[in-house]
């Protein structure tokens, strides 16, 4: 079997085990508690690895709590973020959960005590909250107490089945697991899907335009991060030590703002390497007194409001006040787009999904766009094909954005064309060759019939600031070509052919009147 058949078929039995485990309940409401277990059987693994450091001779989880010196376990949360005693390890709570009448309350009370562990410490707000959508009470697990424990019993044991292992050469396992089970969680929940998660293949394509041409990176930015998937993906790219400073996001939603905290530690990018906060990055920011990041990578949510003109100072907010107008209260999506470009550093690049109603409309956005091109930010426009993302179907762009352009050139590529994806199921999907394809014509910023046009900042401005890939590019002409002269010569066959028969009929009844 090979590698990509082992993992297939990893995957395959992940998600029978979460649906097995779920039972009746939704899976998309189920989703806390079988990514919460996988964190939790996570962190467990890791913090034991830590805790013998390769020594045959150390059992950590047969150990007594009262063995347990103090010195170690302040040691511990200064290099892992967190502490967990023997007893609250995930294989010794799972080994007797399904005869412990009050499992539910003594996981609350675990995952109360591993977010403590690193209170008073420089790990404190990474950890703390991370087990919260882990709700041992919830009524999702059943109305009485017998039935709560008996759910998270089959849940705990369902993920202690997954066939993971933690080791130097498969760490990322974990990892691939948790984003497998996203992936597919989203995939199932409609429009609520999308707003979490970026599928990998459009995620790829994003996060390798945000670092092309770059070894390594300062520190790589997501301002609407939600699970942290387009972030992890330069760590593919890039490896450990090409991002530098780590990874920092910023996601208005709880419950995904932790899952993109679990995110990282399952992918083990430990809590000092990254910085994920919790907030409305448009209205209260979080990352301004930090330097400029080399990569922006973000798929931030299409036309959603804002306060935007109802609050007089955003006028006057480094972020916008350049382009001297604020996007409409209606449709933020140039207030993301400013928001990225005020983080960017000047050797940086930001590629970012858009609606594609914002580059060609009229008002404040045609300003904004007048700004970003006069100011030569705007290094290419991608027209991706339609129905390539969860829960929409619209054909989305993404804008590249680079404060370090050698030329005035703005380039704009159709990747619309089935050239550029496959058909599936339920999404679109890009291949690593489709992928391959538009990093190419990325690359060389020449233009190609159909498919690219590098254009001089002038005729972008004599559009009247149009961005739209579709002014720039006529598309093929998909229609059968048809031979003129062969088109005539069936044409007089036809008529012969006619003529002869109108003869032959002509003469049968002649006969038979004769």
């Amino acid at each position: 079997m090979t590698g990509e058949q082992e993992r297939s078929e990893l995957h395959r039995q992940i998600w029978a085990i979460a649906n097995d485990v779920r039972g009746a309940v939704d899976g998309w409401d189920f989703k806390q508690f079988v990514l919460g277990a996988l964190f939790y059987r996570f962190i467990s693994e890791n913090f034991t690895n830590y805790a013998e450091a390769d020594d045959d001779s150390i059992n950590y989880a047969g150990m007594s709590d009262s063995d347990i010196h103090d010195d170690f376990v302040i040691e511990a949360v200064k290099t892992r973020g967190y502490f967990i005693y023997p007893s609250q390890l995930f294989s010794n709570v799972t080994a007797a959960a399904n005869v412990n009448d009050s499992l539910n309350t003594d996981l609350a009370a675990i995952f109360a005590a591993i977010e403590g562990s690193a209170s008073g410490y420089a790990s404190e707000d990474d950890i703390k909250g991370l087990f919260a959508d882990f709700d041992t009470t919830s009524n999702r697990l059943g109305k009485t107490v017998k039935d709560k424990n008996s759910r998270l019993a089959a849940v705990l044991k369902g993920v202690a089945g997954l066939p993971l292992t933690f080791d130097g050469s498969k760490r990322d396992l974990f990892g691939d697991a948790y984003e497998f089970l996203i992936k597919h969680y989203a995939a199932n929940a409609g429009k609520s899907g999308g707003e979490f998660f970026t599928p990998p293949h459009v995620s790829k394509l994003i996060a390798k335009i945000a670092i092309h041409g770059q070894t390594s990176i300062n520190k790589i930015f997501d301002p609407a991060c939600g699970s942290g998937s387009l972030l992890l993906q330069a760590k593919y790219f890039l490896k450990d030590h090409g991002v530098e400073e780590g990874y920092f996001g910023q996601e208005i939603n709880h419950t995904t703002y932790n899952l993109a905290r679990m995110n990282m530690f399952l992918h083990n990018i430990n809590y000092d390497k990254f910085n994920i906060q919790l907030g409305n990055t448009l209205i209260d920011p979080h990352f301004g007194d930090e330097k400029p990041f080399d990569a922006i990578v973000s798929n931030p949510p299409y036309s959603v409001k804002w306060v935007g003109a109802d609050d007089p100072t955003l006028i006057n907010d480094e972020r916008f006040a350049p382009a001297g107008v604020l996007a409409p209260k209606s449709k933020a999506d140039f207030a993301f787009v400013l928001h990225a470009l005020n983080y960017l550093s000047a050797k940086g690049r930001a590629a970012i999904v858009c609606f594609p109603g914002i580059f060609y409309r009229g008002g404040a956005e045609q300003k904004i766009r007048k700004y970003l091109v006069d100011n030569n930010y705007v290094e290419s426009v991608i027209a991706l094909a339609p129905n390539l993302f969860y829960g929409t179907s619209i054909a989305v762009n993404i804008l590249v954005l680079a404060k370090n352009k050698q030329n005035t050139d703005v380039q704009f590529i159709d990747a619309t064309g089935e050239d550029f994806f496959d058909k599936k199921t339920n999404n679109n999907e890009m291949s690593d060759d489709h992928i391959a394809e538009v990093m190419r014509i990325f690359d060389n910023k020449e233009s190609e019939a159909h498919v690219a046009e590098t254009v001089d900042q002038v005729r972008v401005i004599e559009q009247d600031y149009n961005l739209s890939v579709s002014a720039y590019l006529e598309p093929k002409d998909t229609r059968e070509v048809t031979n003129i002269n062969e088109l005539n010569a069936k044409l007089v066959t036809t008529v012969a052919n006619i003529n002869k028969l109108r003869s032959d009929i002509d003469a049968i009844v002649a006969e038979i009147e004769a």
